[in-house]
């Protein structure tokens, strides 16, 4: 099939941040481009992950603003606080970035497709809504993950994942949640926000894998003053509904968990499943992602991939930088790869953790010999509220070259420095830059900057002192 014979020049397959971002690139350029969602524009941090997710975090804090406003002198009536009020609330922003998704796409001049789309063959894709085949001289697949429904489990049905959680009807007094990564984490302290009785059951020894494993120990310790009971090494066998509709969780332990609902949230799925990849040549991998090389090529001489469905780092912004690379590459004729190294995060929990670059354990593999500077303190704030609460810096330092490898950060606004931080990171900044530059006082991120002598010496990969 000649070029000119084409429907589309790119055609791309899932409206999330990813996807959107690709298409509206692409069709500025003059392309002809198309992309089709078979639910809503926005994709899984837009309509049920990262944005709805935060205002649900915000919405959990105020309780213990009412709290600590008492230490300051203020005095605050009767408190009160409606869950469909904020799902309605919610609902009305995810509906206005869903317009903002649309009307960029239109004005750059994609075509609009609203369908569940599955590949058909290298340059075919079929439309399940009308059951038509269209032909793109380009595919690119970009329709992200979903939450892994554990079906596996006895009376899974009964449970919900993240994805129920922002529809709940009411809200519930008590929960369960199956899981120890960052999904679980936030709905676990959201929850108990909200004044919920919460209990995390995780089949790891502690929650967060992966990250630095002295701001794990220090999350776990907040969440459990906070009143979240945390129950490491254990896992939910079944789950069974009583004729009253209350839910019991059975664990592995023998023990049995008593609630109003059981959320699992035990990782994230790549939505392959009868996408049709293998009419195109399209590999996936042992866990059902996408096979992609250095520039989000797949094993298709016609078909690219970025997002959460290549499984590579599952972030939005990573998505979205990813896609601005598959521009580049394909349409612009500058090779670009993505860069997926130090990505800094965050994960919104109470209190949030921010970090960018390697944690403790990684480094010591990577380099060796280490020079680690930590500091815990009580934040300004709570000298006056009486709140039992300790915020965390570290900072990890390559001992021969000084550069800083990673930096991690447990306290308030945590993600909003991890952003900055990330830029130093990235940038390659040593210890002595960070000591000659001037503190802002009175921060908690001036520890960032005065933290003068190593806490821990890490030689050889093993601690030697601290």
């Amino acid at each position: 099939m000649a070029q000119g014979e084409f429907d589309y020049d790119l055609f791309v397959i899932g409206g999330g941040s990813g996807g959107v971002r690709a298409a509206r690139r692409t069709a500025a350029l003059g392309k002809r481009v198309a992309i089709a969602e078979e639910y809503r524009y926005g994709g899984t941090c837009v309509i049920r992950g990262c944005v709805p997710k935060k205002l649900f975090v915000y919405a959990s804090q105020f309780s213990d603003g009412f709290e600590d406003a008492a230490g300051y002198g203020w005095t605050v009536g009767e408190r009160s606080f409606d869950w469909p009020t904020l799902i309605a609330a919610k609902d009305r922003e995810i509906d206005r970035l869903e317009g903002i998704y649309r009307r960029n796409l239109e004005r750059a001049g994609t075509e609009i497709l609203e369908s569940r789309a599955v590949i058909d063959g290298s340059h075919r894709v079929r439309l399940l809504a009308s059951d038509t085949v269209v032909t793109a001289e380009r595919i690119l697949i970009a329709a992200g993950g979903r939450a892994n429904p554990f079906a596996t489990l006895p009376g899974a049905e009964h449970c919900i994942t993240s994805n129920e959680a922002f529809h709940l009807e009411r809200l519930p007094r008590s929960i369960v949640i199956l899981g120890g990564g960052y999904i679980a984490v936030e709905f676990a302290n959201i929850f108990c926000g909200l004044g919920v009785e919460v209990t995390l059951v995780y089949r790891g020894a502690e929650i967060l894998q992966g990250f630095d494993d002295d701001i794990r120990a220090a999350l776990h310790e907040a969440m459990t003053k906070r009143g979240i009971a945390i129950r490491c090494e254990d896992t939910i066998t079944a789950v069974e509904r009583s004729a009253e509709g209350r839910l019991r969780a059975t664990l592995k332990s023998g023990d049995a968990l008593d609630a109003d609902q059981v959320m699992l949230a035990v990782g994230r799925m790549p939505n392959t499943l009868n996408l049709g990849c293998e009419k195109a040549g399209v590999e996936l991998d042992e866990k059902g992602a996408v096979r992609v090389d250095d520039f989000s090529k797949t094993t298709s001489d016609h078909v690219w991939a970025i997002g959460d469905i290549t499984n590579r780092v599952q972030l939005t912004p990573v998505a979205i930088h990813e896609a601005m690379c598959f521009v580049d590459t394909v349409f612009l004729d500058r090779p670009t790869k993505p860069d997926h190294d130090t990505v800094p995060t965050a994960v919104f929990s109470h209190p949030e953790i921010g970090t960018a670059g390697l944690t403790e354990a990684e480094a010591a593999k990577r380099f060796g010999d280490l020079d680690i500077y930590k500091a815990s303190f009580k934040p300004m704030k709570h000298t006056l509220t009486g709140r039992d609460e300790t915020m965390m810096v570290k900072i990890v330092v390559d001992a021969a070259s000084r550069r800083v490898l990673g930096t991690h950060i447990l306290g308030p606004d945590a993600g909003e420095l991890a952003q900055v931080l990330g830029i130093c990171v990235k940038a390659g900044l040593t210890k002595e830059d960070f000591d000659r530059t001037m503190a802002v006082h009175p921060t908690a991120a001036e520890e960032l900057v005065t933290m003068y002598e190593p806490s821990t010496r890490v030689r050889g990969g093993a601690v030697v002192d601290g």
